[in-house]
């Protein structure tokens, strides 16, 4: 099992972008905002990143956006919005992106990482950047269901294919590009996201009979 990091040895040049500017259309509500386990998805997602090792971190809003700045006004992270977020994952990849290279400091590479999956946790963000230092691989993708997805790792060299994505496209796109230069990582419980409302309620069925 990869060691996490603790705060001592972490670099602090990795970022991360937290992606939540969908308008949620199959749900019919925000989807940011539903409860789980005592606290929004939004905030859940937001609190994971900030204990993680990631410094600076970045959330994309564009849908509801004022509610979602709302949710997170109180935590370390800068929210930026994305006007253009009907147009795609893409678009908001591209705000974060610019967002991020516009702190001025050196970062080596960034996590992108969703609101809708909600078993990513801490571990989860750290074993990322923990498994990018000890393979020197450029891009760790979580593995689940058959493919390979966020949350993932990039370094820098390849901060111009994300802030040139089309607005349409994902970050899959980029690690099918470059196959030859993924790590996988297993994250298993990454299948598990949240878009509809039978997603929802057989998300808080599971965690009831967990209990």
């Amino acid at each position: 099992m990869i060691k996490t990091l603790s705060a001592e040895n972490a670099a602090s040049s990795i970022g991360a972008i937290i992606l939540a500017a969908g308008a949620s259309t199959r749900m019919g509500q925000p989807k940011q905002l539903l409860y789980f386990q005592g606290r929004s998805f939004l905030r859940h997602s937001v609190e994971v990143v900030v204990a993680s090792v990631c410094q600076p971190i970045v959330v994309v809003v564009g849908a509801y956006a004022e509610k979602m700045r709302h949710e997170v006004s109180q935590l370390p992270v800068l929210v930026v919005e994305n006007p253009q977020w009907y147009e795609g994952m893409g678009a908001s990849i591209q705000v974060g992106m610019t967002a991020l290279n516009a702190f001025g400091k050196e970062i080596e590479g960034v996590v992108l990482t969703l609101c809708d999956q909600p078993f990513v946790s801490c571990d989860v963000i750290n074993q990322l950047v923990a498994t990018y230092h000890s393979t020197g691989q450029g891009i760790i993708a979580s593995e689940y269901a058959d493919t390979l997805g966020v949350p993932a790792l990039f370094h820098y060299k390849f901060f111009s294919d994300l802030t040139n994505l089309k607005a349409s496209s994902g970050a899959k796109q980029i690690i099918q590009k470059y196959s030859q230069e993924v790590f996988r990582l297993p994250f298993t419980a990454g299948a598990i996201d949240i878009d509809t409302p039978q997603d929802y309620e057989r998300l808080q069925m599971k965690t009831y009979h967990q209990g």
